[in-house]
């Protein structure tokens, strides 16, 4: 079974934990418009954070953080499985993230996740915008 979620106006975090559970229960996760999930608080406080895991290590030994959108989803994800272990690495490979819509799932029934869009505060970033900031250049 594959579940197709539309991550606009999600919290990334909360989408996250959701992703997860639904994977280690044995479905395929699609994830589409990555760069429009939100990330709540101080904006400079979240820029910061994010642009210190970019540079954190060095350029050959790591640790590697991504720079688009579509890839900081998919290491959040990563980090609530047990990625270490073989059937963490199984369920990880069930997950796909996207930029924008696929023409293959335009006109697919899209879940929509109502813990993750309960937006309480003003304060936000979308994950377009921390993406753009660490310099990626997909838009």
């Amino acid at each position: 079974m594959v579940v197709v979620i539309n991550a606009e106006g999600h919290i990334l975090g909360r989408l996250s934990t959701h992703v997860a559970k639904c994977l280690l229960n044995g479905e395929e996760v699609v994830v589409v418009n990555a760069e429009k999930a939100i990330i709540t608080g101080s904006r400079d406080e979240i820029l910061n954070r994010y642009r210190a895991k970019y540079v954190r290590g060095t350029s050959t030994n790591g640790p590697f953080f991504p720079k688009r959108a579509d890839l900081i989803v998919k290491r959040t994800v990563r980090g609530m499985i047990p990625f270490k272990r073989p059937t963490g690495r199984n369920v990880y490979r069930n997950l796909k993230v996207f930029i924008g819509v696929p023409k293959e799932l335009e006109n697919i029934d899209m879940m929509k996740i109502e813990s993750a869009t309960n937006i309480w505060t003003d304060k936000y970033v979308t994950l377009g915008e921390v993406s753009r900031h660490l310099g990626s250049r997909v838009r």
